[in-house]
């Protein structure tokens, strides 16, 4: 059997045929692709009976329709984050859908951290100027963090890990989330009201699942509690960020600093070459321009440990398919429900 990818990243691919090599030998085959599954690309899918996603692909009630049409009976994600796929329609078509629900936390904390300092000590506007032979310091100032305030939201692994190495830094620990995390309160950290977080931290980190209740958690309202010198990293969902409010604040001249490795209109542009096109994307455009904001193209998770934890995952939810088992992965099963 042909087993079909989308949006399989260069670095990607050795790793996912390596672990599917390992566990389907030439049961088997794979064949990835770099385009995205969305409308336009949902009928190369027929008669596949397992289709690999990716994080930026279109999973909406028309392209499930496609692709049960086609033959299609399983979706397994690469990714934790699922809100491209619509569940309630993969119920209806009877589809199988898993995702990845951990890698390495690691991965996607220490370049929440990246993006802090890059943007905190101006190392990117730094680099620019010393590739010229400008080695002048003015605007480069940053900020000791050391006995600053830093503000968790969301304390799952990633945030945990986040924690840790904040306080390493000797910073005191801010914390929201539903739960307290046990491994976070150890490390000194105080739970508090989201407003408080917001108005108290020198450094906003974000680390919660993009669900409806956490839709533009950084809104008009988050932005204008937050110091005017304070840093705000968003590692985890782009639509955690309400994007106009956020260029209202930085054209105001609020906030030292934004790093941003995820954007809620990414879909389309991220993972692709656009430097030859004219950026239609208004507002990424806008934020650019900015010299306090740093964007990343969604690379927080990609190290070797991770991408390689997420194609052994992913091979895992294939075989529980086929052996019709569900695990902590599934999020959708004909039987279940």
């Amino acid at each position: 059997m042909e087993i079909i990818a989308y949006g399989v990243l260069a670095n990607e691919k050795p790793l996912l045929q390596e672990a599917f090599d390992q566990a389907f030998g030439s049961r088997h085959e794979l064949r990835c692709l770099e385009p995205f599954l969305n409308r336009d690309t949902a009928p190369t899918a027929a008669g596949h009976q397992v289709v690999l996603s990716s994080v930026n692909d279109t999973l909406d009630a028309e392209v499930l329709h496609d692709l049960a049409k086609g033959g299609t009976q399983m979706i397994a994600q690469r990714a934790t984050g699922y809100n491209n796929i619509d569940l309630a329609a993969a119920q209806e078509h009877r589809l199988t859908v898993a995702r990845v629900s951990y890698y390495s936390p690691h991965s996607v904390a220490e370049f929440a951290w990246a993006l802090a300092l890059a943007v905190n000590r101006r190392i990117v506007r730094a680099v620019h100027r010393t590739r010229e032979f400008d080695f002048r310091l003015d605007g480069l100032m940053g900020r000791d963090l050391h006995g600053r305030v830093v503000g968790v939201v969301g304390t799952g692994k990633i945030g945990t890990v986040f924690t840790r190495i904040a306080h390493g830094f000797g910073m005191r620990l801010l914390g929201w989330d539903i739960a307290p995390n046990p491994d976070c309160l150890a490390l000194g950290m105080e739970y508090v009201p989201r407003e408080r977080l917001f108005a108290e931290s020198d450094l906003v980190s974000l680390h919660v699942p993009l669900v409806p209740d956490t839709y533009h958690l950084v809104d008009a309202k988050a932005l204008a509690l937050m110091k005017k010198e304070a840093l705000l990293i968003n590692s985890s969902r782009g639509g955690l960020v309400d994007t106009d409010a956020l260029l209202t604040a930085l054209r105001a001249g609020h906030l030292s600093g934004v790093g941003l490795d995820v954007y809620e209109e990414e879909a389309g542009v991220f993972f692709l070459d656009k430097s030859l096109e004219v950026m239609t994307d208004e507002r990424l455009a806008r934020l650019m321009t900015f010299p306090n904001v740093l964007v990343t193209s969604h690379q927080a998770y990609f190290t070797r440990d991770a991408v390689g934890q997420i194609a052994e995952t992913t091979v895992r939810n294939i075989e529980d398919y086929f052996a019709d088992r569900t695990s902590e992965n599934t999020l959708v099963h004909p039987g279940l429900g």
